[in-house]
């Protein structure tokens, strides 16, 4: 199995604070990798960093074995990488429809087959296509996000908090919508606080400490680790 991300060293400081301290990940192709931690520990800033959106000090991030650091975040998006970004950030003075369609920005062909997969996906986001997004509940915000995404057509999606402030019945959809997305090829980088729902759907898996990684293996293999249970799992039935 290929790795279709590759980052390496990755340090990145925000003044004199040094926020990621040098990190290396892979990312398999095809597998759902999540990265654990507490607030602040650098997660969000990983992702920006693979964006394009925050500059790192230093660092290689290969995508498909080329060299994506200095690329733009447009570049990054047309090549195949797009981001989910922590709370949603829907456009709420716009319509369903329309939000979905500034996820395909970039794009020149017809954009009908992929709305079509959304819908699927997303049945509730077909009812309310000319809702206003701001009206939309908070699942139904985060779906739409994921949607606006996946009309980007990415090899690679990133999710910053996906379940972040839902209710407990909404972070399940949520999370079975990630695997299904994964299950149909696209590979997933996800940063989630609800460790325990993470670890579960995780192939691979990282925890991220004040900005250095401490631990990796397989989801399953976090899952039963005694230090994990106590640091991340402590409050998880």
């Amino acid at each position: 199995m290929s790795n279709i991300l590759e980052i390496k060293n990755l340090t990145v400081s925000y003044g004199g604070i040094e926020a990621v301290k040098g990190i290396d990940m892979i990312v398999p192709e095809g597998q759902i990798v999540t990265l654990i931690g507490a607030n602040g520990a650098g997660k969000s800033t990983t992702l920006k960093s693979i964006s394009g959106l925050v500059k790192p000090k230093q660092a290689s991030i290969l995508y498909n074995g080329q060299e994506i650091v200095g690329k733009t975040p447009d570049q990054i998006v047309s090549m195949g990488i797009t981001l989910v970004p922590e709370g949603r950030r829907v456009f709420p003075n716009l319509t369903v429809l329309e939000n979905l369609k500034i996820g395909a920005y970039l794009r020149k062909d017809n954009l009908q087959e992929d709305l079509e997969y959304i819908y699927r996906l997303f049945p509730r986001l077909k009812e309310r296509e000319w809702q206003m997004a701001g009206t939309l509940s908070g699942g139904e915000q985060q779906m739409l996000a994921v949607g606006r995404a996946l009309m980007s057509k990415p090899k690679v999606i990133m999710m910053d908090e996906p379940s972040l402030g839902l209710a407990p019945l909404v972070v399940k959809d949520i999370f079975k919508i990630i695997e299904t997305i994964n299950k149909e090829g696209i590979t997933v980088l996800l940063i989630e606080q609800n460790a325990n729902m993470a670890l579960k759907v995780a192939h691979k898996a990282y925890v991220i400490e004040t900005g250095t990684i401490t631990m990796e293996g397989t989801g399953a293999e976090l899952l039963a680790n005694e230090e994990i249970k106590q640091a991340y799992l402590g409050k998880t039935k």
